[in-house]
């Protein structure tokens, strides 16, 4: 690639906003290069079918309807949903302990809640933002 072409994809990229797939189409791109511009913002390959962007694992981090409404996922590398975004108006994260048990949950409305499990894989302790807990510890 030349240097002006690669100031130019670089330039999109630094630009891009939200929703993504509708504002790349103000640039004429070929899929290949919004696949491009995607990978460059999302720091990783990625490819796109229909108004999906999938990593490569083949997980959807990027999602878009003709609204213009969009969602966004970061996954960790068991395939579990750490982070999920909607429209940019609601969220929530989730943290996974080594063997897969959710011990964090926590929403844009402000609620959360964290669990504890033993070595057995039951859980011991629950604590919520609404003041509940159960502590079997």
């Amino acid at each position: 690639m030349n240097k002006k072409y690669i100031k130019y994809i670089n330039y999109i990229v630094s630009d891009i906003e939200l929703p993504y797939l509708k504002y790349l189409e103000q640039y004429g791109l070929s899929d290949n290069e919004m696949e491009y511009v995607l990978s460059k913002v999302y720091e990783q390959p990625v490819s796109i079918k229909d108004n999906y962007v999938f990593d490569s694992n083949g997980n959807v981090i990027y999602r878009e309807n003709s609204n213009g409404y969009w969602s966004e996922r970061e996954y960790h590398t068991n395939g579990n949903i750490l982070y999920y975004e909607g429209g940019g108006d609601s969220w929530y994260k989730r943290e996974f302990d080594i063997n897969g048990n959710r011990i964090y949950y926590e929403t844009s409305t402000g609620y959360w809640y964290k669990r504890e499990y033993d070595t057995n894989g039951n859980k011991i302790y629950y604590e919520t933002s609404d003041g509940e807990i159960i502590d079997k510890r």
